[in-house]
């Protein structure tokens, strides 16, 4: 079994495949050895999850977890351009989260965590990145969270 494979079995991660965009463009793009993954949101089981704002509907623990499951779904995508071989991947370079919160709110960084944290259990060193962690007036179906990535493949 591949290592990444193995590492996602055990940490009770089950890839799906990548939804069908709801709008003009596609789940990834390549140059070169860089794969750009487009935003992904907190779906689950074909049903949008953590529907509401930070500050107000959820905690950050929920953030965190509204996080995870979008890079769950980044990694889904990132699989398919790696023509399902994640041991293909060299480094996760950058990642971009984008927090869907009240005017006030502040933790966007420890909410990003939940991806970020994500991609280094994953991908041990390799899966560790520069980031931004954005606060948002409003996400796209009003989801709290969307993440994209930029990954360096072999």
């Amino acid at each position: 079994m591949p290592v990444i494979d193995a590492r996602l079995k055990e940490l009770g991660i089950t890839l799906s495949t990548p939804p069908a965009p709801v709008a003009a463009y596609i789940p990834f793009t390549r140059s070169g050895n860089l794969v750009f993954v487009s935003g992904q949101v907190p779906l689950s089981d074909g049903a949008l999850k953590y529907v509401g704002k930070l500050g107000v509907d959820f905690s950050v623990e929920m953030g965190q977890a509204a996080a995870q499951l979008c890079a769950i779904n980044v990694l889904s995508a990132l699989k398919v351009a790696c023509e399902g071989d994640l041991d293909r991947v060299v480094q996760c370079l950058k990642v971009t989260v984008y927090v869907n919160a009240t005017p006030d709110y502040d933790k966007q960084p420890e909410v990003a965590n939940g991806a970020s944290d994500l991609f280094a259990a994953v991908f041990g060193d390799a899966g560790k990145h520069a980031r931004a962690a954005v606060g948002m007036g409003s996400l796209p179906r009003g989801v709290a969270v969307e993440v994209d990535a930029i990954f360096e493949i072999k």
